[in-house]
């Protein structure tokens, strides 16, 4: 079990940033952005007895100048008037607020600052050396912008996050993000920081918000060469995916060398998910946070932030995809076979689809994709194209 055992086995393995507040973040009963989904997870968890109560950390909430290091002053504003009743939705069409995506709701500024209060939470636990890990679900709301929301994200607590771990521990920080949409609020905020490694793998924005996100996108300046964008075909699946996954995480780590690893982990590149075009399974779920814990102790002492993000299946899809990063993050066992017959029992009564009973996906869970090879191929020659910068590029 002491996998990743060694000088700092004093300190705790990981801390799990967790307050039922967080599903005050909460647009409406119909909205697909649902923090229902961190409930079921925290459920789900905590019935297969490996979430023990001393490792659930309670957030803080954000402060208005820990806000300010990604947002502007006239946003913020304009999100507290707005949770409280005194903006009009047409006066916040400027701010992405009001719109179908990100309608208003009461206290919309103190949610929002709660989520990314978390994430710094999670932050401190890891650079202080407290914990090795931290695992903030509530977090990775990837698309927020400086002065406005946008696809469902208020603030942008990675964004914060990241020039936090900046300002106050001077640390280079390498975030991945391998949510079905392009992690494009952070790749801008850091677009020339040399500092600030951003890698994104995400459905092609050919079909898919926010419709950025090309290999092309590279950084600029002082940052040309620290932004890596992999955009994969719609219907690509497990192997394809994990191809790209595994060769760019490895390369861009050995390459970049960062001090902390921060990784957004969205769980929509499932085949269930409503709103992305991605055949994943669980597989994928199981490896993604294996590799990223593996590079966390290769190369940065083991620091490693993992957040949650995207996920529209919130029944049958992100609450086993979400346990996974906690067992892996504690290095206890991948579950496997049934899941606890009491948590099926009751979440059944409330889940408007059948619940899948088992950790991993039933075989043969969509029909054959008549263009795989197709598919894989071109993923294949657009891990070329996106690593471009460091086969050729070095000095």
């Amino acid at each position: 079990m002491a996998k990743y055992a060694g000088h700092q086995s004093s300190i705790k393995k990981a801390v799990f940033v967790y307050s039922p507040e967080q599903l005050d973040y909460k647009f409406s009963d119909t909205h697909p952005f649902n923090q229902k989904r961190l409930e079921l997870t925290v459920d789900l968890l905590t019935s297969i007895s490996v979430l023990d109560p001393k490792d659930i950390v309670t957030l803080r909430t954000a402060t208005d100048e820990e806000l300010l290091l990604g947002h502007d002053i006239r946003y913020i504003n304009a999100v507290k008037m707005a949770g409280h009743g005194h903006l009009t939705e047409k006066q916040g069409e400027p701010f992405g607020i009001g719109t179908e995506d990100t309608p208003i709701f009461p206290k919309m500024h103190e949610a929002s600052a709660k989520i990314v209060g978390g994430t710094l939470t999670a932050c401190d636990y890891v650079m202080q050396e407290k914990s090795q890990h931290a695992l903030n679900l509530g977090g990775g709301l990837h698309h927020g912008f400086k002065g406005r929301a946008s696809g469902f994200c208020i603030y942008n607590d990675s964004t914060v996050a990241i020039k936090y771990m900046q300002k106050k521990y001077h640390a280079r920080v390498l975030y991945i993000d391998t949510d079905a949409h392009h992690g494009d609020g952070v790749q801008w905020s850091f677009y020339d920081d040399p500092n600030v490694c951003t890698l994104s793998i995400h459905e092609t924005g050919r079909y898919l918000f926010p419709g950025t996100g090309a290999v092309t996108e590279r950084g600029s300046g002082q940052g040309y060469g620290t932004a890596f964008n992999f955009p994969i075909d719609a219907f690509t699946e497990d192997d394809s995916f994990l191809d790209v996954y595994k060769t760019a995480l490895r390369e861009i780590t050995t390459y970049f060398k960062p001090d902390v690893i921060l990784s957004q982990n969205g769980a929509d590149a499932h085949y269930f998910d409503p709103l992305t075009h991605l055949y994943g399974t669980m597989n994928i779920y199981k490896e993604i946070p294996k590799l990223a814990h593996e590079l966390a102790h290769e190369f940065c002492n083991g620091k490693w932030i993992a957040v949650g993000g995207g996920g529209y299946d919130i029944w049958r899809v992100v609450p086993r995809a979400w346990s996974l990063i906690w067992t892996e993050m504690t290095d206890q066992p991948t579950p496997a076979g049934k899941l606890p017959q009491a948590w099926l029992d009751k979440w059944q009564k409330e889940s408007p689809v059948p619940l899948i009973s088992t950790w991993m996906d039933p075989e043969n869970l969509y029909d054959p994709i008549p263009r795989k090879a197709e598919i894989t191929e071109r993923n294949a020659q657009m891990l070329e194209k996106a690593l471009y910068t460091l086969h050729h590029d070095k000095s």
